[in-house]
């Protein structure tokens, strides 16, 4: 069992991160999904960014740290887009983090990150928020991350819901995250 907290996209806390909790628990493992902004979602990235703004990074992220103070130090960050960036502000006090996992987004791993830390990407290609240099640029400065490009997929090709959904892609980027997950060393 691996400890996970999923943190959601800029259009907040839907059913796309809670179905993501869903099969990580039926895969075995302890599921957090903080809800980043206390009940409100969107529905069109405008109106999440809007959202976002109106909440406000500062409190976003004291929501994240306030979420995974109770949870063991080893435990693994998921980004779901905006939620990239929200692994990015908290992994800094979390040095013990078995691993971190970011969907259709890049988050910078700080260079105070423990050589080592497992790492992985998984992004549509081309995407809009991640676009095909920025990916390169990524991959430059953490080589040893596993990145995933799906080409002909949507931003949030994961969702069911979306416009953009691809549903092989989506099985695919579940299958690896799963066995990501499998393959953590296990130091708890």
């Amino acid at each position: 069992m691996v400890n996970i907290v999923v943190f959601h996209s800029v259009l907040g806390l839907r059913l796309v991160e809670l179905g993501a909790a869903e099969r990580l628990r039926a895969a075995g493992h302890h599921v957090v999904t903080p809800d980043l902004y206390a009940g409100s979602t969107a529905s069109t990235l405008e109106e999440g960014f809007a959202l976002m703004d109106h909440v406000g990074w500062t409190a976003i992220s004291a929501r994240a740290a306030d979420a995974v103070r109770d949870l063991p130090a080893d435990a693994v960050l998921l980004g779901v887009s905006m939620g990239c960036g929200v692994v990015q502000s908290v992994l800094p006090d979390r040095p013990a983090a078995a691993g971190v996992v970011l969907l259709h987004a890049l988050g910078a791993i700080p260079a105070s990150a423990r050589d080592g830390l497992p790492v992985q990407v998984h992004v549509a290609d081309p995407d809009p928020i991640a676009p095909p240099a920025e990916v390169a640029a990524w991959r430059a400065v953490n080589p040893a991350a596993e990145v995933f490009t799906y080409p002909g997929a949507g931003h949030f090709y994961t969702d069911a819901e979306a416009p953009d959904h691809d549903e092989t892609a989506s099985a695919l980027t579940w299958q690896r995250v799963l066995d990501f997950l499998r393959k953590l060393p296990r130091a708890y």
